[in-house]
């Protein structure tokens, strides 16, 4: 059996990368969405929940029994060991959801699995050893800006905050095997330059 394509896809917030996969989808690509495994894991009855409690206390779940996103938060800016805390509960649990999504793709007849990864440049050798390639979506940082301050109603300073918090956008590039230009364009433009992409790989 042809082993299926295994494409990594990350870029910064508001980049547009999640455009991108979605695009990506309608071409054949199986999404894997790292995010959306870690938002799973810690909704009321996730895997991750138990975890959380017993190292952050149950004043960081909500009355619902799941994470407190906007306390955790505040809490990562301010104790970079309490990120490493629930990087430690939540990234084992992520490798493994990600791995039964993606054997099920396959199993499935995928030709291609699409690993939607924010943070895989961040995350070192981990991911990258696994996939055939990365691509990244890129932008301006104003553009990422522009684009969350819009979308997320938040602070212009508290979107730098994420920037800052996230790998430089020179690092993502240097790590790309394919980089998605995502700056000026419509979404009609940003759909044929995924297409142009994929059909490179034969998709």
């Amino acid at each position: 059996m042809k082993h299926a394509l295994d494409i990594g896809l990350t870029g910064g917030i508001g980049s547009g990368k999640s455009t991108v996969a979605r695009m990506l989808a309608t071409r054949g690509f199986a999404i894997v969405d790292a995010d959306a495994i870690s938002r799973k894991l810690t909704q009321s009855g996730g895997r991750a929940i138990d975890a959380i409690r017993q190292a952050f206390g149950g004043e960081f779940l909500t009355a619902q029994d799941a994470l407190d996103r906007d306390r955790m938060r505040q809490a990562i800016f301010s104790d970079a060991g309490a990120k490493a805390r629930l990087e430690a509960i939540i990234h084992p649990l992520i490798q493994v959801v990600v791995h039964e999504q993606a054997q099920a793709a396959r199993s499935a007849g995928a030709a291609c699995v699409l690993f939607d990864i924010p943070l895989l440049v961040e995350s070192g050798s981990r991911w990258r050893e696994r996939l055939d390639a990365v691509w990244v979506v890129d932008c301006a940082v104003e553009t990422q800006v522009a684009r969350v301050m819009t979308r997320n109603g938040l602070a212009r300073e508290a979107v730098l905050d994420i920037v800052a918090a996230q790998a430089p956008r020179a690092v993502r590039l240097a790590a790309a095997d394919a980089v998605i230009h995502n700056d000026g364009l419509s979404l009609e433009e940003l759909q044929t330059v995924v297409e142009t992409l994929s059909l490179g790989l034969g998709l």
